[in-house]
């Protein structure tokens, strides 16, 4: 199978991986997805995650996290820019997610962000995805 978008492969091998209730997902290694990975540890929505070599295959682990009921903090993974149809913003309009409760995720030139930090490091970028 061709990958035309590892980004939204990512997320959705995340999304199903949290509707099975799975404790960890694999996916193909990236460095853009480690980015993302290292965002969505930061922000408190998985657990950890960790580059692994298996069979001479590089996969990013990710460990996903619930609560006592058993719930994530992910309830929604959004691909905003797709291949087709990108979307850049300027520092001045990267959007608030749920009012702030959620976060976006951008790469910038300044390398991958949450919309917040770009609007404090006032750069812009294309917005990947917006997770809350």
């Amino acid at each position: 199978m061709s990958m035309t978008d590892p980004v939204a492969d990512f997320l959705a091998r995340v999304r199903n991986a949290i509707s099975a209730r799975h404790q960890k997902v694999d996916v193909p290694l990236s460095k853009l997805k480690v980015e993302m990975a290292r965002i969505l540890k930061e922000e408190g929505y998985i657990a950890n995650y960790k580059a692994t070599d298996e069979e001479g295959r590089k996969l990013l682990r990710v460990y996903l996290k619930y609560d006592g009921n058993n719930s994530s903090p992910i309830s929604q993974l959004k691909r905003i820019s797709r291949p087709g149809c990108r979307v850049y913003v300027g520092h001045g309009e990267i959007p608030r997610v749920l009012g702030g409760l959620g976060i976006n995720i951008l790469t910038t030139p300044k390398g991958v962000m949450t919309g917040r930090q770009a609007r404090k490091e006032g750069v812009g970028g294309e917005v990947l995805c917006e997770i809350y």
